[in-house]
């Protein structure tokens, strides 16, 4: 084991700090994405013609190649964490977006007259009744988002030094080094794991009535198939 973990001096960092960076430039993309998702999704539900526009503006943005994405944006962030992180958090919108449309959507509508009758005004009802409600609908687009967004980093490698684990992958290939590039690809397939696994103690704590593996897990794999 020792050196295993040993890396290029022009990579600027430890195989850990790689790791952590790698988690930034992945979740905190993912985290912008649920932040803005979340007031769209219910403009989306209670105007329902506003939803099939929006639908298709990040259909046809998940469209762009990413490196095509990272190109526009270089003349604006340069080439930082920032140029990767804009793009993954546009691509989580088109995950993010229905998953909370239709799981605000299944809410009873005897639910909502019921808390309407105890005084909930349309804000007060959609976080303390509709999103718990949706919430393993939720959390099934957040896996898919966070999956995907984790692969993508890895892409940054292109426009600098700006791929955390996907560096590693590119300094492989330059110096012929497989044990950098096996490095690089298991790292990213674990901490994909690891994040999935985070997700489903999270949806199994916050929804405790809800059946393990059941309507979230076929949410998430309808919703990540392309």
């Amino acid at each position: 084991m020792n050196g295993l973990f040993d890396l290029p001096s022009d990579l600027q960092n430890t195989y850990w700090g790689l790791v952590g960076l790698h988690l930034r430039e992945a979740l905190l993309p993912v985290l912008a994405g649920l932040l803005l998702s979340l007031p769209l999704a219910q403009l989306c539900v209670r105007l329902r013609w506003l939803y099939p526009p929006v639908l298709w503006v990040t259909t046809v943005l998940y469209a762009v190649p990413s490196l095509a994405f990272f190109v526009v944006l270089i003349d604006y962030t340069g080439l930082s964490e920032l140029t990767v992180m804009i793009p993954l958090a546009v691509y989580s919108l088109v995950v993010l977006i229905p998953a909370i449309v239709d799981g605000v959507r299944s809410v009873p509508q005897e639910t909502l007259a019921a808390a309407t009758a105890m005084g909930f005004g349309p804000v007060r009802r959609y976080l303390q009744v509709q999103l718990p409600i949706a919430a393993p609908a939720i959390i099934a687009g957040l896996r898919v988002a966070c999956a995907s967004s984790i692969s993508l980093v890895s892409v940054g490698m292109l426009i600098g030094n700006a791929g955390a684990l996907g560096n590693m992958l590119n300094s492989g290939l330059i110096y012929n080094q497989p044990r950098l590039i096996w490095l690089s690809v298991l790292g990213t397939a674990v901490l994909a794991l690891l994040v999935d696994a985070v997700l489903i103690g999270l949806r199994i704590w916050v929804t405790p009535w809800m059946p393990r593996g059941s309507r979230a897990t076929s949410l998430a794999v309808k919703a990540g198939a392309r």
